[in-house]
């Protein structure tokens, strides 16, 4: 009988962690449970044969419980950022920081705090899958969204692939305002500057001062007429500074979006995917630590501050009893005998 994908239990500190191993040790990634967190994720290159990191996440618990820089984060039930932290929903008006002054910032939502378990686990010679959830996201702890949601996170690892699909049930009685998003940062292991990128969308989103969109088709800007943001043709990062979202996404032939980051020294690239949605780049310039070492690299369903958009709000609905899903993912490809 073939070996199979290995999963062990082990620890960051004091919170709980799930390894994932190859059977013959080509392949590893590591979960939080807090959050449904990938940690790292490690494939071997081709061209030196040795485990590759792809991933820039927590390194430790600190920075885990701090969430700083939100690495690998799952964004439910909203990604990005809403205006003010307040929205209004069904006839209401709610308030996610209420009584608080000055700095009203909120953005990503909860589901990156919240402890996840593991529901379901299957190995395989060529996979691993593993299904984790919660139902912690509830009218409380969290002010100002009083809706009650089921989470799952399905997470699939093969050799040079890693594929999740986020889904969300309605388990309260009333509609609720719902969107997913992933917030990976990956890296091929030299600065971004040195590194190309290729993003098939066809329209930027402008934003003002605080990264909240335009209102309206204002909005949307074209590409054509933004040549430095326009990376339809792979070109090289550089310098650039980019915290924007990109639409119109174009699919490949199999009706995959694919944005792809790649390494022009090398050949290796990595190549990630959505069906739908948005792709959200950001480039590292205001973490706090390894600025501009990793690119974020964001599969979003909404853009910023939809909870507020008019347009979005039919999109957004949740309905007693649904369920919605995400689905989105990775690919490595190494070149061999590259440097």
């Amino acid at each position: 009988m073939a070996a199979e994908y290995r999963i062990s239990e082990n620890r960051l500190g004091g919170e709980p962690t799930l390894a994932v191993c190859s059977p013959d040790g080509s392949t590893r990634a590591v979960l939080a449970l807090r959050g449904a967190t990938l940690l790292s994720w490690h494939v071997t290159s081709q061209a030196t044969g040795r485990l590759k990191d792809l991933t820039d996440g927590y390194r430790d618990e600190a920075e885990l419980l701090a969430q700083d820089g939100v690495r690998a984060g799952i964004l439910a039930p909203f990604p990005n950022r809403v205006a003010d932290a307040r929205y209004h929903h069904d006839g209401h008006d709610h308030d996610l920081l209420p009584g608080q002054q000055g700095d009203r910032l909120i953005y990503h939502g909860f589901a990156r705090q919240t402890p996840f378990e593991l529901a379901h686990a299957t190995t395989t010679a060529d996979h691993a899958r593993l299904l984790l959830h919660t139902t912690s996201v509830q009218p409380r702890p969290w002010t100002g969204y009083p809706f009650a949601l089921a989470l799952t996170v399905e997470y699939t690892i093969t050799a040079n692939e890693l594929a999740m699909v986020v889904s969300a049930t309605n388990t309260g009685d009333a509609a609720a305002p719902y969107a997913a998003g992933w917030h990976p940062y990956f890296t091929l292991g030299r600065p971004i500057d040195e590194l190309a990128l290729h993003i098939p969308a066809h329209t930027l989103i402008r934003t003002d001062d605080s990264l909240i969109p335009l209102a309206g088709n204002s909005a949307l800007l074209a590409l054509d007429t933004c040549p430095g943001r326009d990376f339809r043709t792979p070109k090289p990062l550089g310098d650039k500074v980019i915290d924007a979202c990109y639409a119109d996404l174009s699919p490949g032939p199999d009706g995959r979006i694919e944005t792809v980051l790649s390494d022009p020294a090398t050949g290796e690239e990595l190549r990630v995917w959505q069906h739908s949605g948005y792709m959200h780049v950001f480039t590292g310039d205001t973490l706090s630590r390894d600025r501009r070492a990793s690119i974020a690299l964001e599969p979003v369903e909404t853009i910023t501050n939809a909870f507020n958009r008019p347009e979005f709000t039919a999109d957004l609905a949740l309905t007693p009893g649904q369920r919605r899903t995400f689905a989105f993912g990775v690919r490595y490809a190494s070149a061999p005998g590259g440097a």
